[in-house]
C-alpha cells in the first residue's frame, strides 16, 4: 500500500521531489511510513526503471518519473527542477568514444527561472 502511495505522489506531483520531500508529504496520512520505506522504495523503482535518480546538487537525490530522455533545469535561486525537451538527441555528437557503450547520458543545466529573474529585478531597483 505505501508504495503505491509513494507511486501516485511521484504521478500527480512531477517536481522531481528528494526522499524527505515525498516523506513529509505522505506522513501526514500514513503515520506507519518510514524514511527507511521511501529510501527502500526509492531504490527498487530506480533499480526497476520506473523513476530515475537525478544528481543535480551535491546535497539531495531528487527523483523523476518521467523516464523518457530529457535535460533538467536546476534554478539556484528557488531551486526548482524542470524538464527540458532534448529537441534532436541524435544530434548530439561526441568525439572519441571509440568502442565504448553509452547507456546513459545526464544533461543539467543550472541558472534562474523566471521567477527568481524577475525578483532578481525588482531587488535592483529598490
Amino acid at each position: 500500500m505505501q508504495r503505491i502511495a509513494i507511486m501516485d505522489y511521484l504521478m500527480v506531483h512531477r517536481v522531481h521531489p528528494t526522499a524527505d520531500e515525498i516523506y513529509n508529504a505522505l506522513y501526514p496520512t500514513m503515520p506507519t511510513l518510514s524514511k527507511t520505506t521511501i529510501y527502500n522504495t526509492m531504490k527498487l523503482f530506480t533499480e526497476q526503471g520506473a523513476v530515475k535518480a537525478l544528481v543535480i546538487d551535491e546535497k539531495n537525490v531528487r527523483f523523476d518519473i518521467d523516464t523518457s530522455s530529457h535535460a533538467h533545469f536546476m534554478c539556484l535561486g528557488c531551486g526548482c527542477v524542470y524538464d527540458l525537451p532534448i529537441e534532436n538527441q541524435e544530434a548530439i555528437q561526441l568525439e572519441g568514444v571509440g568502442e565504448l557503450i553509452i547507456t546513459e547520458i545526464h544533461l543539467y543545466y543550472k541558472g534562474y527561472c523566471k521567477k527568481c529573474t524577475e525578483e532578481k529585478r525588482k531587488n535592483i531597483l529598490l
